[in-house]
């Protein structure tokens, strides 16, 4: 049976899931764009500013999951445009310290709401 999580401080899931989802003392979650919690519309501004987004919207369900960034085990990024990679990593790079978590980026063909960046992780209850 799947142990949801929900952050009412994240956006509102624009589909049938669940923010995240505990399997042991992992925490699988979802994939978030750069969506506003607040207007639930995507917000303007370049990748850096959509991959900061992102992650402020991760970080409010791990820390209603009680963990941090620093809990974080795996990051999957999925990028629109493959150009955008130096943009999404300076911000990335100011949201882990080091050691960094794995790390996988792909290109997509598209993203929902038209976002340029999605992010998901994985993060381990110490």
């Amino acid at each position: 049976m799947r142990q949801h999580t929900h952050s009412p401080n994240g956006p509102a899931a624009i589909g049938p899931y669940s923010h995240g989802v505990w399997a042991g003392e992992l925490l699988y979650l979802s994939g978030q764009t750069p969506i506003n919690p607040k207007t639930g519309k995507l917000i303007d501004g370049d990748v850096e500013a959509q991959t900061h987004r992102a992650f402020d919207n991760l970080e409010a369900v791990l820390n209603d999951s009680s963990l941090t960034m620093d809990h974080v085990v795996k990051c999957n990024v999925y990028l629109v445009d493959m150009k955008d990679f130096p943009q999404m990593n300076a911000a990335y790079e100011t949201r882990f310290a080091k050691p960094y978590p794995a790390r996988t980026t792909v290109a997509v063909a598209g993203l929902p709401l038209g976002a340029r960046v999605e992010i998901e992780l994985v993060a381990r209850k110490s």
